[in-house]
C-alpha cells in the first residue's frame, strides 16, 4: 500500500469489531507517528492510549459529567457560511441516512450523536493532548500528527475516527488521564478494527473538485 492508497481508504469509521489491537501495534503507531513535521521540531502533542478497565473507566466519567464548551476551541465556527455550511450539513444529512435515521427523528439522532461517549465500541481509545499554551501553528502540527497516525492505521488494516468531541470533556478525565497542567485535550481518537457489516461504515463522504480550492499558476 502506497501513502496515496492509504489517504483514499482512510476515513471515519463509527462502529467496530471487540479484537484489540495489540499493545505493540498500538505503540508503532503512536510512535510511528511522530516522525510527522512540527515547526522548529518542537512535536507538541502527548498521546494517551487505553483499553480494558481504563477505557472503561474513562468512557464511565465521560458519560456521568455535564459536558463544557470551550468557546477557543470549539470544533465549528459560530454561524458557519458557505460553502462550509452546506459541506457540513451534507455529511450529516448522509451519516444518518447511511443509518436509516430521519431528519425529524430527533431521539435517534442524540442517541447516535451519544455513541461518541463510548467511542463508538472501539476497543481503544486515543486521547491526544497538547499543551493550551501554544500558538495555531502547533495546532497545526497537531493535525499533521494525527494525519500520521490515521494514515499508519491504514497501512495496518486498522479504522480510526477523530473526534473534537472529548474537548468537553477534558475537565472530568484530566485525573484520569494523568493530564498537567496546563495540557489540554485536542482530540480522541477511537481505534480498532472495522465492522464492515455496519450500515454506518458504508459513508463515503465526498470531496470538493479542484477547481473550487485550488490555482496551479505558472505552470
Amino acid at each position: 500500500m502506497d501513502v496515496f492508497q492509504a489517504l483514499q481508504q482512510r476515513r471515519s469509521v463509527r462502529a467496530f469489531l471487540p479484537q484489540v489491537p495489540s499493545a505493540d501495534t498500538v505503540r508503532a503507531l503512536i510512535e510511528g507517528a511522530a516522525y510527522a513535521a512540527s515547526g522548529g521540531n518542537m512535536q507538541p502533542w502527548r498521546v494517551v492510549a487505553l483499553t480494558g478497565e481504563p477505557l472503561a473507566k474513562a468512557i464511565d466519567l465521560a458519560a456521568k459529567a455535564q459536558p463544557q464548551e470551550h468557546p477557543e476551541r470549539l470544533s465549528y465556527p459560530e454561524n458557519l457560511w458557505e460553502p462550509y455550511r452546506t459541506r457540513r450539513f451534507t455529511n450529516g444529512e448522509d451519516l444518518y441516512r447511511s443509518i436509516g435515521v430521519a431528519r425529524k427523528d430527533k431521539i435517534s439522532r442524540l442517541a447516535q450523536l451519544a455513541k461518541n461517549t463510548t467511542f463508538f465500541g472501539a476497543p481503544v481509545g486515543l486521547f491526544v493532548l497538547i499543551d493550551e499554551r501554544m500558538n495555531r501553528p502547533q495546532w497545526a502540527d497537531l493535525g499533521i500528527y494525527l494525519q500520521s497516525l490515521m494514515l499508519l492505521a491504514v497501512e495496518r488494516g486498522l479504522a480510526t475516527c477523530a473526534q473534537g468531541f472529548w474537548r468537553r470533556y477534558e475537565h472530568a478525565l484530566a485525573e484520569h488521564l494523568q493530564m498537567p497542567a496546563p495540557y489540554c485535550i485536542a482530540f480522541g481518537i477511537a481505534l480498532g478494527y472495522e465492522d464492515t457489516s455496519a450500515p454506518i461504515n458504508s459513508l463515503r463522504a465526498g470531496r470538493a473538485p479542484l477547481e473550487e480550492w485550488a490555482q496551479l499558476r505558472g505552470f
